[in-house]
């Protein structure tokens, strides 16, 4: 969190999740899940690192919404 002064605190703009695409999961049906996710829960794509052995490590992030109950959390 970024401090601005001694008593208030402001919360990061963006929101982040990370997510593990397995090396058994193809490149067009990552994308799609990843399109929805960006869809209609508001997550854009902040980095993908491809390994070795095929798997995706994916970082989403979304912008802070202010005071809302959290979405459940996106998995595979």
């Amino acid at each position: 969190m970024a401090e601005v002064g001694q008593d208030q605190i402001v919360p990061p703009d963006y929101e982040y999740v990370p997510l593990r695409i397995p090396p058994d999961v193809d490149r067009l049906t990552a994308q799609a899940q990843l399109s929805i996710a960006a869809e209609f829960a508001g997550w854009e794509l902040a980095t993908v690192r491809l390994y070795r052995d095929g798997t995706r490590k994916v970082i989403l992030r979304r912008r802070r919404r202010g005071i809302e109950p959290p979405l459940p959390g996106l998995s595979y």
